[in-house]
């Protein structure tokens, strides 16, 4: 697998959060400078904070608005361009301030040592920028293999019996072995698909409606479904085999191991801006709790997904509620970049 290109990226600045740390660092700049050296006065205060907030805000600006074309570009190239940017926007600003207000003389001299003060700034931001960048590659590299794995992993046990189940039914029931071959093959080329890919939710729905339908022929009634799911807003999105994994886990650990099975609730409901998915299965009891010990891994895996995909705006909690294990999951109903 090659090596993915390095490219430059720009945090979104153009929003309340950003803007609103922005201000304050430069204003703490500016409490820096005033303290560094001259005349300690409300006037000069004032002036370094209007110049310095107008460098900045224009500065963010330019750069929200240039953000997609400075990203197409290289990584040396991309951290050039917004460094000039800066640069320029300083000195846009400098000739204006000079202009405005009569500082006395050698104005080339202020304009100087304001721009060798901004580049030096801008470096160092391009520069946590760019730490930041590889410290994100290297976490997504990590997570890759991993919900690689985790999309990847069909127990074998459950592919065993649905090749018996297939097997059986082809000659009692050829319909029906034809449905759990699509079935079947519906979650391998799920299972097969890039790590990561964000789905309508109707596809990862109809994804556990197909292993469902699956596994109730194993089961047969010990195995049962309420189904609490309301018409789906439109552009609602998942990462793809979330939910699977979840109800895979709700039977192998909750069903299977009880001779008489229960019941898998799963409920969806619309909870302002997220999508809150409730699923709940009975447990074995305190004989067969270590097979339930597994569950921790794949609750694992979908919580560093869940992570980098949007967050702290997701969520994935799972406890016990007396004889019951409710799993529940929470993201935004609109998907977002970190």
């Amino acid at each position: 697998m090659s090596a993915r290109p390095a490219h430059f990226v720009i945090p979104e600045l153009c929003n309340t959060t950003a803007l609103t740390l922005l201000v304050l660092f430069s204003q703490l700049l500016v409490v820096i400078l005033l303290l560094a050296g001259g005349e300690l006065s409300w006037v000069r205060f004032g002036l370094m904070s209007l110049f310095v907030q107008w460098v900045a805000l224009v500065s963010a600006a330019c750069l929200c608005l240039l953000r997609v074309p400075l990203q197409r570009l290289g990584l040396v190239a991309g951290a050039c361009g917004a460094f000039l940017l800066v640069i320029a926007v300083t000195l846009v600003v400098s000739a204006i301030a000079e202009w405005a207000v009569d500082r006395g003389p050698d104005p080339l001299a202020r304009i100087t040592g304001q721009l060798a003060i901004a580049g030096i700034i801008a470096a160092l931001v391009l520069r946590y920028f760019y730490v930041q960048q590889r410290l994100r590659l290297q976490e997504q590299s990590e997570l890759q293999s991993r919900i690689q794995a985790l999309q990847s992993r069909i127990r074998p046990h459950f592919l065993f019996n649905s090749m018996n189940i297939i097997a059986s039914l082809i000659a009692t029931d050829p319909d029906t072995a034809e449905t759990v071959v699509e079935d079947l093959s519906e979650l391998f080329r799920a299972s097969l698909n890039d790590a990561g890919n964000q789905v309508p939710i109707t596809e990862e729905l109809d994804l556990c409606e197909r292993y469902i339908r699956i596994e109730s022929l194993r089961l047969g009634e010990r195995l049962q479904l309420e189904w609490d799911v309301p018409d789906l807003l439109p552009g609602t999105r998942i990462p793809l085999l979330t939910l699977q994994p979840l109800l895979e886990n709700a039977i192998y650990h909750g069903i299977q191991p009880l001779p008489e099975g229960g019941t898998i609730e799963l409920q969806l409901r619309y909870d302002e801006d997220f999508v809150v998915v409730k699923i709940s299965n009975p447990i074995p009891g305190p004989s067969r709790q270590s097979e339930s010990e597994g569950n921790r891994m794949a609750l694992a895996n979908i919580r560093s997904r869940l992570s980098v995909l949007y967050g702290n705006r997701a969520s994935l909690d799972a406890e016990s509620q007396g004889q019951v294990f409710v799993t529940q999951l929470r993201f935004p109903k609109v998907a977002q970049p970190v």
